[in-house]
């Protein structure tokens, strides 16, 4: 049984964790989340879900990650055996989000060179869903794979692979350490400039003024609650098995406390960069905010470039800036999510690192070609929907029940209080137990239902089976079957009986 490896510092396993939570979302879903719902009164019930969902957790799984030092699937195997397909299952959602994903950083990266000559000026959603995408009909209808995204996809992927391949403190940990403040300083950058603009101020108006009306709308609550799950990379393996590279004397709490305020303190900058210079676009057209604003891809490729071109001859500065700070986000994110996915087979197959990672690699860039043919953005649209919005909430709902009713919760607040300067008070096992199950499992219900009265999207019920529920089946099949092999190296789980901590398990 090899020795686990470890981060080099403290500051690189917090940037390298901050590289995991801050992604292409953060840039693109929540400035539109906030103006989406209410605006100054999202913000504030998106706080008290930080507080309440998205702490909590994060703080749990770096106590299950630490303690039991492994990826998901062991970690949770050595708790109880019958825990350990929800590991599995919370890989298999890395493993099909990773596919996709990549495909976003590379539309990101050749928007990098695009914005050099601004060749999407005239006509942005047309160069979007047409030069770039090469976009069919129909989900059905692949239409070839889009020769141009090639170079962009291989180049996310290889920078991808040789993060992950050199090591979590030789590659991971300095890869972020490198992308991360730089990002920052870009994203920055464009904030400051953004709110000089003029009708800047209209379009933070827009995103921050609040609507009190909507203080007990319940979607309000939902999306807040919905949006910490996706900011926070919580519920999918990924700071379990960061966690696990942490040294012994860790201090657990402030280490969650830090990763999620810097989290959503980035998510709050972002919202200014883009908001300021949306707004100033709506000033130079003569409109409201609300007729250029957007959500999705549509802010970060067809409305963002649009506003870019208002900014005349800073326009490429701004386009390059912006495209490269999305990229490096997107980059962090993918190797964290990977790393989950390998760090796990590591574990099982007891396999060196390279080994797996090689593997690994040939198989999950194979499966992204799919995403860059011409239906790639629909196939994207539905796998990602089922991946996040069922996979990811009822991975979270599952593990706070597991945990909260059927495990020694105790005992891990035992261990983070031992390592810990912020002990985890009562208030963190009410929100486990209580809080975080009931808002995931509201949030999950609501979906569920809606997915099944109507099919997603408007796409065709043929599209969503083949590209949603069959997703939804492999990841929990899959998981199932996966925690049915055997381990390589049974040791991995007797280090946990040895210690006794499968006495936690009620």
């Amino acid at each position: 049984m090899a020795q686990r490896e470890q981060w080099g510092s403290r500051i690189g396993f917090i940037l390298a964790a901050v590289g995991s939570a801050v992604g292409l979302g953060n840039i693109w879903r929540f400035p539109y989340m906030v103006a989406d719902n209410g605006g100054g009164i999202f913000f504030l019930v998106y706080l008290l879900a930080l507080l309440t969902a998205g702490i909590p957790i994060m703080i749990l799984e770096f106590s299950i990650g630490h303690k039991y030092r492994g990826g998901a699937p062991l970690s949770f195997a050595k708790m109880n055996k019958k825990f350990e397909w929800l590991g599995w299952g919370q890989v298999l959602i890395c493993f099909f989000i990773a596919v996709y994903y990549v495909v976003v950083i590379a539309w990101a990266l050749s928007y990098v060179y695009h914005s050099i000559s601004v060749g999407y000026s005239d006509d942005p959603s047309g160069f979007f869903f047409g030069n770039v995408l090469g976009l069919t009909d129909d989900p059905m209808i692949l239409g070839g794979i889009q020769t141009q995204l090639l170079l962009p996809l291989l180049i996310a992927w290889a920078i991808n692979f040789a993060a992950i391949y050199t090591g979590v403190k030789g590659g991971i940990e300095r890869t972020a350490k490198i992308l991360i403040p730089m990002m920052f300083l870009m994203v920055v950058f464009i904030a400051v400039r953004g709110v000089t603009l003029p009708g800047a101020a209209s379009g933070l108006n827009f995103m921050f003024e609040p609507d009190f009306s909507r203080i007990l709308d319940f979607k309000v609550w939902s999306a807040a609650y919905g949006q910490i799950f996706f900011d926070l990379s919580i519920a999918f393996a990924i700071m379990i098995t960061y966690s696990s590279y942490l040294p012994k004397k860790s201090d657990l709490t402030a280490n969650a406390f830090t990763t999620c305020l810097t989290n959503c303190s980035f998510s709050l900058l972002a919202g200014l960069a883009v908001f300021s210079v949306l707004g100033h676009m709506a000033f130079t057209q003569g409109v409201d905010v609300s007729e250029v604003a957007g959500a999705g891809v549509g802010l970060a490729f067809v409305t963002f470039p649009a506003a870019i071109t208002t900014l005349g001859g800073a326009a490429p500065l701004f386009g390059v800036l912006f495209f490269l700070a999305l990229s490096f986000a997107g980059i962090t994110s993918l190797i964290s999510i990977n790393e989950a996915a390998i760090a796990a087979l590591m574990d099982k197959l007891n396999m060196e690192r390279k080994k797996v990672t090689i593997a690994y690699h040939v198989v999950a860039v194979a499966c992204s070609l799919l995403i860059v043919t011409g239906a790639g953005l629909y196939i994207l649209d539905i796998v990602d929907h089922f991946t996040n919005n069922i996979g990811v909430v009822f991975a979270g709902l599952i593990e706070v029940i597991l945990i909260g009713w059927f495990f020694n919760l105790k005992s891990l607040r035992e261990h983070i209080d031992a390592v810990s300067e912020i002990k985890a008070g009562a208030w963190w096992s009410f929100c486990i137990k209580f809080v975080t199950p009931i808002v995931a499992g509201y949030t999950g219900i609501m979906t569920l239902i809606a997915d099944i009265k109507t099919p997603y999207g408007g796409y065709t019920q043929e599209a969503v089976l083949l590209m949603g529920w069959t997703v939804v089946a492999a990841i929990v099949i899959g998981g199932f079957l996966l925690s049915k092999t055997k381990w390589k190296d049974e040791q991995y789980l007797l280090t946990g009986v040895e210690k006794g901590v499968n006495n936690d398990v009620r």
